[in-house]
């Protein structure tokens, strides 16, 4: 589960007088508690003076606006969103800003200084690859969506064991693209040199894909899942008894769904899949983000009895209408003090189709329906999908079902997209080079060898 909420809403960009030339990026580190989180100021040069935008390429957001930019006696003023007290502001010596980033009364040491940041990717592999790789289209008819990917084979002619990898949340494509990592290219890389052919694909609506992905949910993602085996089972150079899922985060939801209802499915690997029901995952990962983050426990109380009261509303209602997105807007202004923008943004945010469906989705019963082997990995920092209550209940539910061909696995100091890390947090998913462990590489590819002899 990747998608966080957003701690900023932030709107357009302007700037004023100047004195010297500072268009350009600039490039910082903002150090809060436990982490840091790298900051990207992109100023360009108007008629009037300045206006900016701003990255934060470790939440994986890009060119957010910022309101005005002012440049005055060699200080820099960054109004980020006045209206909620985000501000920067920094003097300039010797081509570097040092300053202050200040957000609702705290203020964090902020230094830019010019250039671009260099990002390096070392596992990311490099053509030509010792494999066959083809580009694919297959069919949801159903639903009347075309989805675009890769089919990754050993060799070009052959008889394969085959898996369809599964994106967590969020517009993904092929290779599950975020902050310049790119996971399942990593994955499917090492499970073809391996043996393993690998079908990859753009979520719908998004990339070559087609389809609406604002109005799609869990359970339409699975479909698009199943349509990718009904295409696996065309190909000549596929096993078509040794087909098997990978999902990682709510792909590990959406594998337990399809091999439940599917007698295809000779194996899944649940890749800090979630056992926990929406809205508590949710409400267990806010917590846990915030305590890491050194948010005070008066702070983590408040938002976890809005955010209860606000999922309440939603998972109670039978669908969402005008009537729940004004009792859940006045939710955020009565407990949060959010300004009426401020507080609409986080209501348009909890209310779309997605969130919907999702908070009210229990694994559960998906689970307690899977009778093929299945390997349940977490890694033990990850603050997105807690590894010891999830892998319990995963656990828990297949064995309740019958199942007796588990393997649960809690893999040390591996975060939500099994890197080696320090702490688990987001913010430390792009600043790390590293973008899938070689432990976790090599424990789900012998398991899948194992299931596939």
């Amino acid at each position: 589960m990747k998608k966080i909420i957003p701690l900023l809403f932030i709107i357009f960009s302007f700037s004023e007088s100047f004195a010297q030339d500072i268009s350009g990026q600039w490039n910082g580190v903002l150090k809060v508690p436990s982490s840091e989180l790298r900051i990207v100021v992109n100023i360009t040069k108007t008629e009037k003076g300045y206006a900016s935008t701003m990255d934060s390429p470790d939440q994986g957001a890009k060119g957010i606006p910022i309101v005005k930019t002012t440049f005055e006696n060699n200080v820099l003023r960054l109004d980020i969103a006045p209206q909620a007290g985000v501000v920067y502001e920094g003097k300039l010596n010797e081509n570097k800003f040092t300053g202050k980033f200040t957000q609702n009364g705290q203020s964090l040491e902020l230094n830019l200084a010019k250039g671009n940041v260099q990002i390096l990717r070392p596992q990311e592999p490099k053509q030509p690859f010792p494999y066959y790789t083809e580009d694919v289209k297959f069919e949801n008819r159903n639903d009347q969506v075309t989805l675009a990917g890769t089919l990754s084979l050993p060799k070009k002619d052959g008889h394969f064991p085959a898996v369809i990898l599964i994106s967590g949340s969020g517009a993904q494509n092929r290779d599950e693209e975020m902050l310049q990592h790119k996971p399942f290219l990593v994955l499917a890389d090492y499970l073809t040199r391996k043996g393993i052919a690998v079908l990859r694909f753009d979520d719908r609506g998004f990339g070559e894909s087609t389809g609406d992905f604002k109005s799609a949910t869990t359970r339409d993602f699975a479909k698009d899942v199943q349509a990718g085996i009904d295409y696996l089972k065309t190909r000549k150079e596929i096993n078509k008894k040794k087909i098997g899922l990978i999902g990682h985060s709510e792909g590990g939801v959406i594998a337990p769904i399809v091999a439940g209802n599917s007698k295809d499915i000779a194996f899944i690997v649940l890749m800090a899949g979630t056992g926990i029901r929406g809205d508590k995952l949710l409400l267990l990962q806010k917590e846990l983000i915030e305590r890491q983050m050194g948010v005070s426990e008066a702070e983590i109380k408040r938002g976890q009895d809005t955010y209860k009261e606000v999922y309440e509303l939603i998972t109670s209602s039978s669908a969402i209408d005008e009537k729940i997105k004004k009792d859940v807007k006045n939710v955020f202004e009565s407990k949060l003090g959010l300004s009426d923008k401020i507080a609409e943004a986080y209501t348009a945010e909890i209310t779309n189709p997605w969130i919907y469906d999702f908070l009210k989705l229990d694994p559960v019963p998906y689970l307690e329906k899977v009778k093929c082997p299945v390997l349940a990995i977490n890694g033990s920092k990850d603050l997105q999908v807690p590894p010891e209550a999830n892998l319990q209940n995963i656990e828990i539910a297949l064995t309740k079902g019958g199942n007796k061909k588990v393997t649960i696995k809690t893999l040390p100091n591996l975060n939500h997209l099994f890197q080696e890390c320090k702490t688990g947090s987001q913010f430390e998913y792009g600043a790390i080079e590293e973008t899938i462990s070689p432990i976790a590489l090599e424990e789900i590819s012998s398991w899948v060898l194992v299931q596939t002899k």
